[in-house]
């Protein structure tokens, strides 16, 4: 692949031009992080303070007593958005919606108990047993190719 760039004077916004024979997977995957808006931020409020969150550390984002809670290694987080925003904001390929009011970080799951009949009990690497609702236990289990 090759790689051009020209610098005009007169250009006043980046314009990105792909020149090729036909589309191709890499060309698809070239647009689509051309194309991804920028990351954007989650700001946890804790004790009068406001902290940007590291997705990487959340284990989970809940609802509870109309309250959206980020839940990180460093401890809760109340957060001023909605938990769809929130939803938004990760990376899907590595938060997932287990009910209408709990996502979680796949990479801070310890293991999933399938035990329970007609749901999914989730234990989470910070000791945090929740449960997949009904609703999308099928998507879950889809996610995990059982």
């Amino acid at each position: 692949m090759q790689v051009e760039i020209k610098i005009e004077k007169d250009c006043t916004e980046p314009k990105i031009i792909v020149l090729t024979d036909k589309i191709t997977d890499e060309i698809n995957s070239i647009v689509n992080k051309l194309s991804e808006e920028e990351v954007n931020v989650i700001a946890g409020f804790k004790d009068n303070t406001v902290e940007l969150l590291e997705p990487s550390n959340i284990v989970r984002v809940f609802a509870s007593s109309g309250k959206v809670i980020a839940e990180t290694t460093d401890g809760n987080y109340t957060l001023r958005l909605r938990l769809y925003e929130v939803e938004g904001r990760l990376d899907s390929q590595t938060f997932v919606r287990i009910s209408n009011s709990d996502i979680i970080n796949l990479k801070k799951v310890k293991n999933f108990d399938l035990s329970f009949a007609g749901t999914i009990c989730v234990c989470l690497s910070n000791g945090t047993v929740t449960y997949v609702s009904r609703r999308y236990v099928a998507k879950i289990k889809q996610l995990l190719g059982i």
